[in-house]
């Protein structure tokens, strides 16, 4: 079963229920603890055997609480543990959990004043409830405990980042591992979250109501494709169709060709403006080949009507050919009931300026900068609410979507978040790389493979590639990737 991902306001819904039924919010803060420091023990002791001292950073809240009954525990185990907190106003449940440290005599400063060196520091600044700006002077602490030697801890979430968009606020923890509480939050996956979050275990320790909402699931990593009958030919494995590639602009098309034939496609013809033909047919003589420019409404319907799958909009470019190429091929697309289509790049652009619903077959997506076009905002309104405006794409438009960068998102009839992928994957031509594999496995499979599931083999892919190492890594070289990840 897929993990499942919340929204913070639901995970402080299904805490307080919780409360209402009588149960302790102290005795669950000792029992959040209890478990933090048998997992910290057990990995100190099997990956980071030199650890002995630790500094645990306490803010205000409860967060700060857990922080304190986990320096208690660990303090019972025998290692060197000593507190560093504000010396602001406290609920009764961190009184009680600061009571407890001081019967352990873990030593307490009410000050970030580090004057010797640790082997691990914890961050239990601020929990899931920060949702503002931190003040400077709590930008001045994160960036003192990030400038600290050692391994770095952050319960529940590391302080700074909001817990649903992943961005920070403006700076957050940069956690090597992530205790979060209760369950997975958006924001240690997706946009900037995955730079801050570390490697992230959840500590469940009340049971799941009727009540509690899933934001979103993690997009399953195993991912198996149907085997292939002895008896199959080209016929039977979809013939992709690939558009675009103005004059100036042959390499997005190519890469979207290849790339579809890498994921298994039969057949695939590109149809771009002639001059891309020979450098084409000299990496790819396999691929079939039309001029953009002599076809004709009737020669348009006639290829559509022989593929299984187009992938429309690569290298299109935004003058006034572009758009007329786009107002001659997008209508007789959507009217193509058999089709499955992916529209990307230059595509989406034109797409801004239409008013019309597109069917459900159809796969688009955008990058930030797109995503903020085709909403009429700024990019820094999608970053800030990354899964908002993939929902507001689709309600405005219909079709299935995937917002691209780190940590993407896929709106198919529910919402997924894409774990796998690195940031060698920056770079041009990635995003026509997907392109093509979309059209290209939904032309084999159709529904029998999800959206979510050919991102996450394009992000594999990706890191097939970055075992090599990230720096470098280019979108002409992910079709051996792309081979491999959907042969495995």
């Amino acid at each position: 079963m897929p993990k499942q991902v919340y929204h913070s306001h639901e995970i402080q819904a299904w805490e307080h229920r919780w409360f209402e039924q009588q149960n302790s919010s102290f005795g669950l803060m000792q029992q959040v603890a209890w478990i933090v420091s048998q997992r910290l023990d057990n990995l100190f002791q099997n990956e980071y055997s030199h650890i002995q001292k630790i500094a645990v950073w306490c803010g205000t809240g409860n967060n700060a609480g857990d922080g304190y009954c986990i320096a208690s525990y660990l303090k019972q185990k025998g290692y060197l543990v000593e507190i560093f907190a504000s010396d602001t106003s406290h609920s009764v449940d961190l009184q009680s959990a600061i009571r407890i440290a001081k019967q352990n005599h873990v030593m307490i400063h009410q000050n970030f004043n580090l004057l010797s060196a640790f082997d691990c520091h914890i961050d239990a600044l601020f929990g899931i409830g920060l949702n503002r700006e931190l003040g400077e002077p709590w930008q001045a602490i994160i960036q003192k405990f990030n400038a600290q030697k050692g391994l770095k801890i952050a319960i529940d979430l590391p302080s700074g980042l909001n817990a649903n968009s992943g961005q920070p606020l403006p700076l957050a923890i940069k956690a090597d591992y992530t205790y979060t509480v209760l369950g997975l939050k958006a924001g240690l996956f997706t946009g900037q979250g995955k730079e801050y979050s570390g490697i992230v275990d959840v500590i469940s320790v009340i049971p799941i109501d009727l009540e509690l909402n899933t934001l979103a699931n993690l997009s399953p990593l195993n991912i198996q494709l149907p085997q292939r009958q002895a008896f199959g030919h080209k016929g039977s494995y979809g013939h992709v169709l690939v558009v675009g590639g103005h004059a100036e602009m042959g390499g997005a098309v190519m890469m979207a060709g290849e790339s579809a034939f890498s994921a298994g496609a039969g057949k695939v013809t590109i149809v771009c403006d002639a001059k891309h033909h020979t450098a084409i047919l000299s990496r790819s003589p396999n691929i079939m080949l039309r001029d953009i420019n002599l076809l004709s409404e009737q020669d348009i319907q006639n290829l559509l009507d022989h593929v299984d799958a187009v992938s429309f909009g690569m290298g299109l470019g935004r003058d006034d050919w572009a758009k007329q190429q786009f107002l001659k091929w997008f209508t007789p697309i959507q009217k193509s009931e058999h089709l499955q289509i992916v529209l990307d790049a230059d595509a989406l652009w034109f797409l801004a300026e239409q008013s019309t619903k597109l069917n459900e077959k159809t796969y688009l997506t955008p990058h930030p900068g797109e995503a903020s076009k085709l909403l009429n905002c700024s990019v820094a309104e999608i970053e800030h609410d990354r899964v908002k405006a993939i929902q507001k794409l689709q309600e405005k438009y219909a079709g299935q979507w995937v917002l691209k960068g780190a940590g993407s998102l896929i709106l198919e009839d529910q919402l997924w978040i894409c774990t796998a992928g690195n940031a060698g994957m920056g770079t041009g031509g990635m995003g026509d790389v997907l392109a093509g594999m979309i059209a290209s496995l939904k032309a084999q499979f159709s529904e029998q493979i999800h959206l979510h599931e050919i991102v996450t083999l394009h992000a594999l892919a990706g890191d097939y590639l970055a075992k090599k190492g990230m720096r470098g890594l280019q979108a002409q070289h992910m079709n051996e990737a792309v081979y491999a990840v959907v042969n495995i």
